[in-house]
């Protein structure tokens, strides 16, 4: 029977005790890299005549030649016009050591952030190679690891063969889980200080609340702060009556994750969500009809309460991570279930993982039905205009996938959201800049990465067509249209991704992930 992680989200809070080390690990870790997988740190790598998408909020900009020495940025110089040739004269000088890079016509980008990416963790065994292959392959050069429940010592693991570039991977940002490594619950502020102290001594970069006491969140918060850690928060429903986003914001939380406790917030005519009578949280159905109800329960977009909340968060420098994607399926389940890249892409274990179950978080389609879909629909539009109007008055909106859970795969799942962002209202710079620069300022890491600057670590993604124009040329899948001899083609998504100044080929790193699933196939098919 599968740990359900409706009773975990439940248990962090109260009771949940896994150890920092010698844990049984339920995600087979990512394997050394190979000398073949990516080119690079270059001594000197010149990238030549791309149209650069800074990250910075600037528009479009090219032909540019981009120069990174080792791991670094060091030069980024217009080179000319478009649709004109490229002024030799101005172009950086190549020595007889250096490596030249045409990139002519393609976009160059910084390399995406997933503010919230587990490594596998959903379904038993997913292998840590396939998921981070699928984040590179989307570009995505840093995630922050929400919780670490393969194990801190698991996830630090791969944090420090990451950094040192032993793996295939991003850079990893782990958060842990609150209480994760306590032999008993935390039961006083106290108890929840000193917990808050050894993770940080343990290596962890934040942490993860589903929720508490308000004096036990009170006491870790003000603790994480004096620490130096980052900290993130789902607004469980079963303690988001206590304390809801404004709550936690006001303790110092940074950032929320998906929406829950934002409603709550806003709340004019009650103060604790309408259920239904036979409502059951365990009933992963019950939650989840329930919660496709909450933002028409909110007050509403415009009202003194909704601008007094948004304004209150604002000034608090909180960050919003909404994960739209992971709630997709909720207003039209049919096209999640079968989008294209399952084929290809989705392995078998998650494909089982995906199934209705009443033993499965996530898998809540027992009877979905059109009223189910039709009531998301509303959550979401109000939910993006929310958003939207936060963005606008000078909120962070930032973005994450969630993946592995509800038809979500790791890398397509990131460039759905950057679709729903666009949906929201954002425009394409304002979303880009959302995947990557506000990514980074969130973690602390915008002297780092983020955007595309002289001085910056040397994390990019290139990709043949316009994204601004089109996300879909990111995905995995590339994008279906006709050419220009009236045929249906697919374009190829990214084409490279570079971190730390190591050139990976997107198109490799995929072609890697489709024999991968079709072993798991083949192997299932002889049990």
């Amino acid at each position: 029977m599968r740990l359900l992680l409706s009773t975990l989200l439940l248990v962090i809070s109260t009771t949940y005790s896994p150890v920092f080390a010698n844990e049984t690990e339920r995600t087979p870790s990512a394997p050394e890299r190979k000398q073949a997988e990516g080119d690079g740190p270059y001594k000197r790598l010149i990238l030549r005549g791309g149209t650069l998408i800074s990250g910075e909020g600037a528009p479009a900009i090219g032909p540019v030649d981009i120069v990174i020495e080792n791991d670094r940025i060091t030069q980024v110089t217009v080179v000319g016009y478009p649709d004109v040739p490229v002024l030799t004269e101005s172009r950086p000088k190549a020595g007889p050591a250096d490596t030249e890079m045409d990139i002519s016509g393609m976009y160059v980008l910084p390399g995406f952030v997933d503010m919230h990416g587990h490594i596998g963790g959903s379904a038993a065994g997913i292998p840590a190679e396939y998921v981070f292959k699928l984040w590179l392959a989307h570009g995505i050069t840093t995630v922050r690891e929400p919780g670490s429940f393969n194990g801190l010592a698991w996830t630090l693991k791969h944090v420090n063969a990451s950094a040192e570039n032993k793996i295939v991977a991003p850079r990893i940002v782990a958060y842990v889980g609150f209480g994760q490594g306590l032999p008993q619950p935390v039961f006083n502020p106290e108890q929840a200080r000193k917990w808050v102290r050894d993770i940080k001594k343990a290596g962890a970069a934040g942490i993860k609340f589903f929720g508490a006491t308000p004096a036990i969140m009170a006491a870790a918060l003000d603790e994480a702060t004096k620490q130096q850690l980052g900290t993130m928060m789902h607004h469980a429903q079963l303690n988001v009556a206590r304390t809801n986003v404004l709550d936690s914001a006001r303790m110092g939380l940074g950032s929320m994750e998906h929406w829950y406790g934002l409603p709550e917030a806003l709340f004019s005519g009650q103060t604790i969500q309408n259920y239904p009578a036979d409502y059951n949280y365990q009933n992963e159905q019950d939650r989840f009809s329930a919660a496709g109800e909450l933002w028409r329960q909110a007050a509403k977009p415009g009202s003194d309460k909704w601008n007094a909340v948004r304004d209150e968060l604002i000034s608090l420098d909180f960050t919003i991570n909404p994960t739209l994607t992971i709630y997709e399926a909720s207003r039209d389940a049919a096209a999640q279930r079968n989008a294209e890249w399952h084929q290809e892409y989705t392995l078998p274990t998650l494909n089982k993982f995906f199934t209705p179950s009443r033993y499965a978080h996530g898998s809540y389609w027992f009877d979905w039905t059109t009223d189910n879909e039709i009531a998301w629909r509303e959550n979401y539009r109000i939910w993006m205009q929310f958003l939207n109007d936060y963005k606008n008055h000078g909120g962070r909106i930032t973005v994450g996938s969630d993946a592995g859970y509800i038809y979500k795969i790791y890398g397509f799942a990131f460039i759905q959201e950057l679709e729903l962002l666009r949906e929201a209202g954002f425009n394409a710079l304002e979303v880009i800049q959302a995947a990557t620069l506000n990514g980074a300022i969130a973690l602390g890491l915008d002297e780092q990465i983020g955007s595309v600057v002289p001085g910056k670590k040397a994390d990019l993604v290139i990709v043949a067509e316009n994204p601004l124009a089109n996300f879909k040329v990111l995905y995995g899948t590339g994008h279906y249209r006709l050419n220009a001899d009236n045929e249906a083609i697919r374009t190829k998504g990214v084409r490279y991704t570079i971190k730390d100044g190591i050139l990976y080929d997107a198109q490799q790193l995929l072609n890697d992930v489709r024999n991968m699933v079709e072993q798991a196939k083949q192997q299932e098919s002889l049990q």
